[in-house]
């Protein structure tokens, strides 16, 4: 969280000033900001070609903009409107309680739970959860676990070569479409909801036939109304930094820390 003077990084050990970091690099003026905040201001700045359309839906204009994307660990952001601007979120909401849809997700939970006991979303839903997934799969099982990475456990996954990797990337998509769609619901996200981060990008075609779309939609009485937001999934290989150089430029108060040097 950026909120102070002293900045923690969540899954890095990284702590800093923003102030001594300005002086100690003789910067006129620092903005620090989460790189969500960063990348969900780049948003509206995005062409056609940059993100790609997952399911159905039509965009609501003058409505709120969720985001939400796997890597290290789920970033979490969205877009308020605010006339003819926006206001960027800053939260944490990758490390909200994950919850199960089906039983076989609340057999893999708690799995899960007996190890760290509480289940974040980022838990299951990063980069690291993707080998947490394929690890606790081949467990119930019975099976011992590979020491594979994310990437390894994708191409697996791809290839046909293993049914742990298989369900793991299923479920991982499926996870993520079920806190999409919390996301949306809570935000009234009818402008949409975008999926950054440097995992699902990679995951080409074939996350468009996952069952991400469907578990969005799985929302009971309000299965309507999510298959009315559309859901993208961004391409641009440098959105983030076009959301700093927005945000560094913009008027809005209290996005991120900033310091003079």
């Amino acid at each position: 969280p950026v909120y102070d003077d002293q900045v923690t990084l969540t899954n890095h050990d990284w702590s800093f000033s923003v102030a001594a970091t300005a002086r100690e690099l003789g910067l006129e003026r620092l903005l620090v900001l989460n790189d969500f905040t960063a990348l969900a201001m780049a948003l509206p700045l995005l062409g056609v070609e940059e993100a790609y359309r997952v399911g159905g839906g039509q965009r609501h204009p003058a409505s709120p903009i969720a985001l939400i994307g796997p890597g290290t660990g789920l970033g979490v952001s969205g877009l308020i409107p605010a006339g003819d601007s926006w206001v960027p979120l800053q939260t944490e909401g990758g490390h909200v309680t994950l919850s199960p849809a089906d039983r076989r997700q609340m057999e893999i939970l708690a799995r899960v739970g007996e190890e760290y006991g509480h289940v974040s979303a980022e838990r299951l839903i990063s980069g690291p959860g993707l080998v947490l997934l394929y690890r606790t799969i081949a467990a119930l099982a019975g099976d011992t676990p590979a020491a594979l990475t994310p990437a390894q456990i994708t191409r697996r996954a791809e290839k046909g070569d293993c049914v742990h990797c298989e369900e793991a990337v299923a479920q991982f998509c499926s996870m993520l479409g079920t806190v999409a769609g919390n996301l949306a619901l809570s935000l009234g996200a009818r402008g949409g909801v975008y999926i950054g981060g440097g995992i699902v990008p990679k995951l080409g075609t074939s996350f468009a036939h996952s069952g991400f779309r469907e578990a969005f939609e799985h929302k009971g009485r309000f299965q309507r109304y999510m298959a009315a937001i559309p859901t993208h999934v961004i391409m641009a290989p440098y959105a983030a930094l076009m959301g700093a150089a927005q945000a560094y430029a913009s008027p809005l108060p209290h996005i991120g820390v900033e310091a003079a040097g």
